[in-house]
């Protein structure tokens, strides 16, 4: 993640004044360290990833950034197996960096987690360029394609299409 997307990540949650954010796609908590940052101080990130050790790195990471463990939830597994279970309309923002062909199903579940006026943001949206490539692209490069359309002509999205790093895709619910 660039610094500019992690500092737009910080901003976005200071925006909307967040207290419960899902993650999905842990990595190594570079983007969680950011978006507890932009957090209310008693707000929770809950982050979901596939991958145990990734999880166990970034609880490190928080811990030496001085958050309490009480800030963060992390819940290992797929995240279209986690995110079904989480509450309906109790998250301010949903931040998305997993699996890239699943993009549709991410947005589906951030528009049923997300309250009224809580925003949605999908990091990585320029593909290295390539989601303005005329030529033949790669599945993940056309659910790019698909998510951003989806976004767009959403009449429950306001969007904005950031151009840090490789691309934050943001939209506020109605």
């Amino acid at each position: 993640m660039s610094p500019s997307t992690g500092a737009a990540l910080r901003m976005l949650a200071a925006a909307v004044d967040a207290k419960a954010v899902a993650e999905i796609g842990t990595g190594t908590g570079v983007s969680g360290i950011h978006l507890l940052y932009g957090m209310r101080p008693d707000g929770v990130l809950t982050t979901v990833d596939p991958e145990p050790e990734h999880q166990q790195f970034a609880r490190q990471a928080f811990r030496a950034c001085g958050f309490a463990s009480n800030r963060a939830r992390f819940i290992p597994g797929r995240a279209l197996d986690v995110l079904p279970r989480l509450a309906d309309a109790g998250y301010d923002l949903v931040f998305c960096d997993g699996d890239r062909l699943e993009l549709q199903e991410y947005l589906a579940e951030s528009l049923r987690l997300l309250r009224p006026g809580g925003m949605v943001a999908f990091e990585g949206v320029f593909a290295n360029g390539r989601t303005v490539d005329s030529g033949p692209q790669p599945t993940e490069v056309i659910r790019i394609r698909e998510l951003l359309r989806a976004v767009r002509e959403s009449q429950e999205l306001v969007p904005s299409l950031l151009p840090v790093g490789d691309g934050l895709l943001c939209a506020v619910k109605r």
